[in-house]
């Protein structure tokens, strides 16, 4: 099992900028990814960025060059820095992680989510 802890979300106004965080412990595989999803009300989840445990990144098209994610690998830690936030970006923000025995098995978690609202 693993165990992820997000930190960080909040009101902003548009334009402004936050920091999501998130710590996984338990039972983490060298082979991993980390990152995150987002989820609006009304709409489905959604890929917002992931990050591999060998540093490849992947981002959602409506975030791509706004949105950096990093991760620590010796903390096993991510983190997700939002600049130009628009309004459209307001969403509960789940952390995940994904522990790879193989490239077709792996096991999926879940953080509880975090509410990130961009208004003025």
């Amino acid at each position: 099992q693993v165990q992820l802890v997000e930190s960080g979300g909040g009101l902003v106004q548009p334009g402004g900028s936050l920091r999501l965080s998130c710590a996984a412990s338990g039972s983490i595989f060298s082979i991993n990814t980390m990152g995150w999803y987002r989820q609006a009300p009304g709409k489905e989840r959604e890929l917002v960025a992931t990050i591999t445990s060998g540093g490849s990144t992947n981002y959602g098209d409506s975030v791509k060059g706004r949105f950096t994610i990093s991760r620590d690998n010796a903390k096993n830690t991510v983190s997700l820095q939002m600049n130009s936030l628009k309004p459209e970006d307001t969403a509960v923000y789940y952390c995940h992680h994904r522990n790879y025995l193989s490239a077709v098995t792996y096991y999926t978690y879940w953080g509880q989510g975090t509410q990130v609202t961009v208004s003025s």
